[in-house]
């Protein structure tokens, strides 16, 4: 692996743990570079060994920060692991790019939502879903994560902040937890079909690390605020790299 090429992991994954710390779709810049790297079939599971890695650094600095909600963390877990089982298995046996185009037209939706109505993703409110349309969504929102990963963070956010009642910055941090506790998952079963690279997945993971630990500090510095922007540009950003590209 060339100089250029370790480069240009690194600095991937450092934009993509930025942004899927703090709100979602850095995998939509991470996935391009791995599909030159590694090629179309391994890109979606090397991505996975990033993504853990990335989020353990997340995980302990909400950890530490006193952010993380492990109450609903917990009642979430056995419907998101669950799903993202099931898409992770779907995903080794068929492509991808369908449900990404539906998808950026979801979380368009999202953006507009932040957008028209910030107040409903800058403090801790209602909890609107209960059982078992709380088991159910989450279990579609694992499933998702599981096929794709890009864009996860952004449905996520949407069933802790709207659904559950999380302000932006505890959503963040369960959010981190989640993907951390179901990844694992799909990255044995990416393994076992044989679609991992696990040393170009480990250069940028150490991007995603970086990225993910800086996001974390701000995130918990700077608040709610600071947090629908990004959320916002991120959303947009990764709605036309999916739709368009």
């Amino acid at each position: 692996m060339s100089v250029t090429t370790i480069l240009l992991l690194l600095g991937a994954g450092v934009v993509a743990g930025f942004v899927n710390t703090v709100a979602g779709g850095g995998s939509v810049v991470s996935l391009p570079v791995l599909v030159e790297v590694v090629g179309a079939g391994f890109a979606n599971g090397t991505n996975r060994v990033a993504i853990l890695m990335q989020n353990i650094v997340g995980s302990i600095s909400f950890h530490r920060g006193g952010k993380v909600p492990w109450g609903l963390v917990r009642r979430i877990l056995a419907p998101t692991v669950a799903g993202a089982a099931v898409g992770a298995w779907v995903a080794t046996l068929i492509p991808a790019d369908v449900m990404k185009k539906i998808f950026g037209l979801v979380i368009v939706l999202v953006a507009f939502s932040v957008f028209v109505k910030p107040s409903r993703w800058m403090k801790e409110g209602e909890q609107h879903l209960t059982e078992p349309w709380r088991s159910i969504s989450f279990f579609g929102i694992g499933l998702y994560g599981g096929f794709v990963q890009a864009g996860v963070g952004f449905l996520l956010l949407a069933g802790l902040v709207l659904g559950s009642g999380l302000g932006l910055v505890k959503g963040n941090a369960a959010k981190v937890v989640t993907i951390l506790v179901y990844t694992p998952v799909t990255l044995l079963l990416f393994a076992q079909a044989s679609q991992v690279d696990l040393g170009a997945g480990a250069i940028l993971g150490v991007g995603n690390m970086a990225g993910a630990f800086v996001a974390s500090k701000l995130a918990i510095k700077k608040g709610a605020g600071w947090i629908r922007w990004v959320l916002m540009v991120a959303a947009v950003a990764a709605a036309a790299r999916m739709v368009f590209f």
